[in-house]
């Protein structure tokens, strides 16, 4: 079974997944676009794995190695969300091709770069690895916060050039603060959990799940108006592209803050943008590690903003959750591709895209 790996873990951190796909006696490529050693890993892995060169943002390139030689392959797996539309898929699972596409895995949690519908269709299986990174964008969050509350930004940036510049008023302490999570799936319960434990009072709002450390919430305006902080947890889908808008801006506090770890379209950050220039008006901050642009498309109305902490998606990066969720999406290419799909998340269109 041939399988590409178009975006390989990072660091020391490859060799092992290559090591387990490999040792599921699965036909791996490597796309070296990526990879920051290619020299160091051709050298190790020259004659047990093939390589490639191709951008994972580019669909033309993507489609041409797709069908290069007429092989095709099996899977395709990625790890920063390469975008996997309706072209793509039709032509990986082209008739014509000795091997056509069965799979699309994620090492990651959400299949937003999917089309969901278009694999359905082509009868392309898309898994993920959801709460492999748990832990670690609940940490991401917290330390989100307490850069936000405790001024470390531009407190550094004012020592580093030799201003002592003392705060306008002293900081909250997270005990002082109402946590708002939108959804409370495997990050949200973790930060719950973690939020709890510092002594924050945390309420959620959820359609599905509760967490028995969280006050429940029935509305997300009730959330909004009654929150310090508001942290999105939620997956990128129809129902909540767009979900914090103007007008959800501004029906948070005075001085509140948003968090946003989960997938940049959830927000307007036009709206939020706007927002965070008016003194007036909530939020009073804002931490961004998604976006809707990303990669080499980045690009924001949040730039330049002072009360705007923005990250480049790095929440779940640690190497616990990075190593977690290469091997367990290489165990899951291998048990679709055998036939053995029980216990793998297995992700559909929503009904709306059917």
């Amino acid at each position: 079974m041939r399988v590409l790996l178009l975006d390989a873990a990072p660091g020391e951190l490859l060799d092992r997944e290559l090591t387990r796909l490999v040792g599921h006696g699965l036909d791996v490529t490597l796309n070296l676009r990526r990879v920051g050693d290619p020299a160091g890993v051709t050298g190790r892995w020259a004659g047990r794995v093939e390589f490639t060169e191709v951008d994972l943002f580019d669909e033309t390139a993507l489609i041409g190695e797709a069908v290069r030689g007429g092989r095709g392959y099996h899977a395709v797996k990625s790890r920063a969300g390469s975008p996997l539309r309706a072209r793509f898929l039709a032509a990986a699972t082209d008739r014509g091709l000795v091997h056509r596409l069965r799979v699309v895995a994620r090492a990651g949690a959400g299949t937003d770069h999917v089309d969901l519908a278009a694999a359905a269709r082509h009868g392309v299986a898309v898994t993920h690895t959801p709460g492999s990174n748990a832990n670690a964008v609940a940490e991401f969050a917290l330390a989100q916060l307490l850069a936000l509350t405790r001024a470390l930004v531009p407190s550094n940036e004012a020592a580093q050039q030799g201003r002592w510049v003392a705060p306008s008023a002293p900081a909250v302490e997270l005990s002082e603060l109402t946590l708002g999570l939108v959804g409370l799936g495997r990050i949200g319960s973790a930060l719950a959990e973690r939020a709890t434990a510092m002594g924050m009072t945390v309420q959620g709002y959820a359609r599905r799940s509760t967490h028995p450390a969280v006050r429940r919430v029935d509305s997300l305006d009730a959330l909004l108006a009654t929150s310090d902080v508001v942290s999105l947890h939620v997956p990128l889908t129809p129902d909540t592209e767009g979900l914090i808008g103007r007008a959800e801006l501004a029906r948070m506090r005075p001085g509140s803050i948003l968090l946003n770890t989960a997938r940049g379209g959830i927000v307007d950050e036009q709206a939020l943008a706007d927002a965070l220039r008016d003194p007036a008006g909530p939020p009073a901050a804002a931490a961004v590690d998604t976006f809707a642009h990303e990669h080499a498309a980045f690009a924001s109305p949040l730039f330049g903003l002072p009360n705007a902490l923005l990250t480049p998606h790095i929440a779940g990066m640690t190497r616990s959750a990075m190593a977690e969720a290469a091997l367990r999406c290489a165990d899951h290419i291998a048990a679709l591709l055998a036939g053995r799909a029980e216990g793998v998340p297995v992700v559909g269109p929503s009904p709306a895209a059917r």
